[in-house]
């Protein structure tokens, strides 16, 4: 009874302690890349809130996914994702992330990036401004807080299922195998 509770407590502890420490890879496959910048300057102080860039993978816990995704960026992107630690979370910015945005019709282009690999929130806009950025993050925040944002969790669980996917779109790539 006391390990659970135990337990229970260092959860509570390091999902506070994640909720106020986010190293953020923005990734900026589109146009959404503008509005990066100005989120993290002095004007909207996106470190108030501990969220600050990242210059790797390795060093990230936040993908921030910033425009429309082409084919042959997805398979990047999941690299990317892959090559993260975990606990991580994944934010689609833009409405290319949630249905292709204005390339709805390309193609080259992937219609919602939750196929492929999970993603905990959506900002919605064409694109959206720093306060809406900063409100997706709060969101991850108040999420990662409550233990929900567990999508790198799902994606361990289903991985075949989205590899499945991965595979439908992306040919001729040898997919390194996992064994978490």
């Amino acid at each position: 009874m006391n390990d659970d509770l135990d337990r229970q407590n260092n959860n509570i502890i390091a999902n506070w302690a994640r909720k106020h420490s986010l190293w953020v890879l923005a990734y900026g496959t589109g146009c959404g890349a503008i509005e990066v910048p100005p989120t993290m300057t002095s004007r909207y102080d996106a470190e108030r809130f501990g969220i600050t860039g990242m210059a790797t993978p390795r060093q990230a816990d936040v993908l921030l996914i910033t425009g429309y995704l082409a084919i042959k960026t997805l398979k990047r992107v999941i690299r990317t994702y892959e090559q993260m630690q975990a606990p991580k979370y994944v934010i689609g910015f833009g409405s290319c992330t949630i249905n292709g945005g204005m390339y709805w019709d390309s193609y080259n282009t992937i219609k919602r990036l939750d196929d492929y690999i999970p993603v905990d929130i959506f900002i919605n806009g064409c694109m959206p401004r720093p306060e809406g950025v900063i409100d997706g993050f709060i969101k991850l925040q108040e999420r990662i807080a409550r233990g929900q944002a567990k999508g790198w969790q799902h994606y361990q669980e289903n991985l075949d299922w989205y590899r499945a996917n991965q595979k439908k779109v992306i040919k001729n790539w040898t997919m390194p195998d996992y064994n978490w």
